[in-house]
Formats: C-alpha cells, sequence, structure tokens
C-alpha cells in the first residue's frame, strides 16, 4: 500500500470501533479460519516440540484469533499485537485472565529482541501497513531461523462493487486501495523464503447497501485513502450511487460484496 493512510487516523478508527467489531466481522472470521487452517497444516513440527514456543498474533484486533492460536499451541506462549489500543483493552476485557502479552505497537517497528518469535499469524492486517519492505526486514528479524509466517491480505479487486458504484458518480476516492500479491514478494527480504500463495474471492450477501456500508463502519474499515470525500455527499449523488449498486444485484435478489484475498506462507531461512 502506498503511504496514503494516517497510522494515527487508522489506530483512532479500529479504537473506536472495538465494541461493534466481532458484530460485523462475519469476512474476518472466514479468511482467519481459513489462514489458521493452513497454519495449523504447516506447522505441525513446531506445534509438537516439547518446548516453549512463542506465537505472535499480529494485528489480532479484539483477540478472536489469539484465543484459537493458545488452544492449538497449548505450549507455546501468544503475544497479541495491535496498533489500536482500545482493540487491546476490548479484547483483554472479553478474553479474560488468559494468559497473553498484550502489547500495543506499530508492525513495522516491532518491539521485541531479534530471532524470538517461531511463529507469526497475521490476519488482514497488512493492508493497514504503508512501507512493505520496513514490515518484513522486521518480520524477518524478530523469527527466528526457521520460524514461519502465515499472512491474508485483501487484493486490488476487493470491493470492486462499491468502487466501481461510485466511480460514475464523483472523482473521490471511496474504497481503500490494496495491493496486489507481487508487491508483498517483492518486498521479502532474502532471508524469508515464500512457501505458498493461494488466492480466493469471498463473497457476503445483503439484503441492502446500509448492511454493507454498517458493516464497514461498525468494524474500523470505511476509506482512510488520501483523495477521500470531505463532508456530506448531496442527496443526488447518494440516490446515483445506490442506484448504480443495485446493478450488482444477485438472481438470488441480495447484493454481493466482493473480497479479494490471498494468502501467503513463508519462512525464515535456516543458519
Amino acid at each position: 500500500m502506498s503511504s496514503q493512510i494516517s497510522k494515527l487516523r487508522v489506530a483512532s478508527s479500529f479504537s473506536r470501533a472495538a465494541n461493534s467489531y466481532d458484530g460485523s466481522a462475519q469476512l474476518q472470521r472466514e479468511v482467519g479460519d481459513e489462514l489458521l487452517a493452513l497454519c495449523l497444516a504447516q506447522s505441525q513440527r513446531v506445534a509438537a516440540e516439547p518446548k516453549d514456543i512463542r506465537i505472535l498474533d499480529l494485528g489480532c484486533g479484539t483477540g478472536y484469533f489469539s484465543e484459537k492460536l493458545q488452544s492449538h499451541f497449548s505450549k507455546g506462549s501468544v503475544v497479541c499485537l495491535d496498533i489500536a489500543q482500545g482493540m487491546l483493552e476490548h479484547a483483554k476485557a472479553v478474553r479474560g485472565n488468559k494468559p497473553y502479552h498484550w502489547v500495543c505497537a506499530d508492525a513495522e517497528s516491532l518491539p521485541f529482541i531479534s530471532s524470538s518469535i517461531d511463529v507469526l499469524f497475521s490476519s488482514l492486517a497488512l493492508q493497514w501497513c504503508e512501507n512493505l519492505r520496513q514490515l518484513f526486514s522486521e518480520i524477518a528479524r524478530v523469527l527466528k531461523p526457521g520460524g514461519q509466517v502465515f499472512l491474508s491480505s485483501l487484493g486490488p479487486n476487493s470491493l470492486f462493487e462499491l468502487r466501481d458504484s461510485w466511480a460514475s458518480v464523483d472523482k473521490n476516492v471511496h474504497v481503500n486501495k490494496f495491493v496486489a500479491p507481487q508487491a508483498i514478494i517483492e518486498n521479502l527480504p532474502k532471508s524469508v523464503t515464500l512457501e505458498l500463495v493461494k488466492e480466493k474471492t469471498h463473497k457476503l450477501e445483503y439484503d441492502r447497501l446500509k448492511q454493507l456500508t454498517s458493516d464497514l463502519k461498525n468494524i474500523g474499515a470505511h476509506n482512510m485513502n488520501a483523495g477521500e470525500a470531505k463532508g456530506l455527499t448531496g442527496r443526488q449523488k447518494i440516490k446515483q450511487f445506490k442506484d448504480n449498486y443495485e446493478l450488482f444485484r444477485q438472481q438470488n435478489g441480495k447484493l454481493p460484496a466482493s473480497y479479494d484475498v490471498y494468502y501467503l506462507c513463508m519462512k525464515k531461512l535456516s543458519k
């Protein structure tokens, strides 16, 4: 992603959405469950080792997958990191007295010593990072030799229905911009090898457009790009946008919202 998104805005937006996030996180559940399945399939050796392995949930949000990671890696310790302090406070309250380590920090400046993480899990957080080269440099630094990384991220065709419905209305940016996996691969350091790339389209369906826009607001993932519309949008433009989106209504009567999702598995080379 280009440096068009303010991290302070991202942190603030997700902090405000902490209480409503879980109720609207259908996509996040679907993608996270699929990424977790990949993680478990690829990391059986790590999970079986009788030692205190360290797992980092990067962009942990409300801690939903932190809990699942702790369950599957019962011999390990889970570190839950998020840039949004409000999310972490909510997660600590919801998860109760779980043995997690809660850390509020930027993924591009990880507050861990080098070679201290065995498994890094990050679902739908990568797209909020600005400097991919710096991000993966940090990931490579904190991973132990042989350590594994499991990532999911949104691709450029995500929410194309929403984007295209606004395209003929005005020239403002109404949908967050996401990068293709090739941009991710190009920014990997030499010490990290790519083991798997998988693409899948996830499609959510709604009866009304308002349900989609409310979900995006409730999870804190509304548009935060430079070039977004400022202030109120006129009624005529809103009507035209809604009419345009109606053209995507399917034979089953539902309005689709498509997400272009990439899953990536990586490994740090052993010395």
